[in-house]
């Protein structure tokens, strides 16, 4: 991709294989899908948006906050969950809510592994945590000034934490 800048990020760094996966379920807010998209660009992580959606794919808020990087994005939409788990069927994934009791760092990330994230209003469905409770993890915050992180950035700090843990060491 070409810059408007000569400060070009070279860091060595090794991408993992298989790729992880960002799973946005219900997303609501444009921008915030848009930042995640552009993570996903950055990242060569796999993004799947669980309908229903509360825009739509083609919104100009959407493009705007992923800029030019759509075309460096593997997106894929499925209608619901069960369709994503059946169609992708991941080894491992793991849903983040604010009522997890287990700490994201406390999760052994692995190549592959799928980070699930629900709508900025209601978070995953009680149903869907209910179904896996062994999967759900947490990102600290004080209680006592929010409530929970913005989307993109929970993504970002849980996909930041993956990818940190699978570097190879020494």
């Amino acid at each position: 991709m070409k810059t408007g800048h000569s400060r070009i990020n070279t860091l060595p760094f090794r991408w993992p294989e298989p790729p992880f996966h960002i799973v946005l379920v219900n997303p609501e807010i444009p921008p915030n899908t848009g930042n995640i998209a552009r993570l996903c660009a950055a990242t060569g992580t796999v993004l799947h948006l669980v309908e229903p959606l509360g825009f739509k794919i083609t919104d100009a808020a959407l493009k705007r906050a992923g800029l030019d990087y759509w075309k460096s994005v593997d997106i894929r939409t499925h209608p619901d969950f069960d369709a994503f788990l059946a169609r992708e069927q991941p080894a491992r994934f793991f849903l983040f809510s604010t009522g997890g009791r287990r700490s994201y760092l406390e999760a052994g990330f692995r190549p592959g592994d799928a980070l699930v994230f629900g709508c900025e209003t209601r978070g995953l469905p009680d149903a869907l945590l209910a179904r896996y409770p062994g999967n759900v993890l947490g990102i600290p915050v004080r209680p006592e000034h929010v409530r929970s992180l913005n989307l993109s950035t929970a993504a970002g700090i849980a996909l930041y934490e993956a990818l940190r843990q699978v570097q190879p060491t020494g």
